[in-house]
């Protein structure tokens, strides 16, 4: 075998080998840049159900103004909290709020009812987020654990990361299964 056709054959790998690279790392970059999206929305709609869940906490303050039910929900702002916390966060002012409406028939006004179904349409908005953000991250760990895209995925320090619920499927807590 001659020398040409040997530089020739460790060319034609090599440039193999980087195009199998780039291919990898772009497909981890796309479930990235998916996921990123995902948390943008679900971030937008969180805040917008605080601010929305606020504007009713006026209306319950009118009504009871000796009683501050939702501060502790309304000082979420100054708490560093991950979406998910606060999230769950969220749902407990709202059922709070749900509580207190159907105990007190003078806070179910029309603009009450109102802010509440923009919170309906907001929590739609945060469901689906939450459904593209646990799909894209199902495929970004898949790709993660995979070869060869898991040695790609080493040297860009990609991580597996957890679900929107938390739950690390990859760790001994059996509460992960628990509903």
């Amino acid at each position: 075998m001659n020398p040409f056709t040997i530089v020739i054959i460790v060319v034609i790998l090599l440039a193999a080998l980087a195009i199998l690279y780039i291919y990898n790392f772009n497909k981890l970059q796309f479930y990235r840049t998916r996921i990123e999206k995902s948390e943008n929305i679900i971030d937008e709609a969180l805040r917008k159900k605080y601010d929305k869940i606020c504007e009713i906490n006026i209306t319950i303050k009118k009504e009871f103004p000796k009683k501050d039910y939702l501060k502790e929900y309304i000082d979420l702002k100054e708490k560093r909290l991950t979406n998910y916390f606060t999230d769950r966060k969220l749902v407990e002012a709202m059922n709070l709020i749900k509580e207190l409406i159907d105990d007190n028939d003078s806070i179910n006004t029309k603009e009450v009812k109102e802010i509440l179904s923009e919170i309906e349409k907001i929590d739609e908005e945060l469901t689906s987020g939450k459904n593209y953000y646990n799909k894209n991250n199902t495929e970004l760990n898949e790709i993660i654990r995979k070869f060869p895209s898991n040695i790609v995925a080493k040297i860009h320090n990609f991580k597996i990361k957890p679900y929107f619920d938390g739950k690390n499927m990859q760790d001994a807590v059996l509460d992960d299964f628990k509903l």
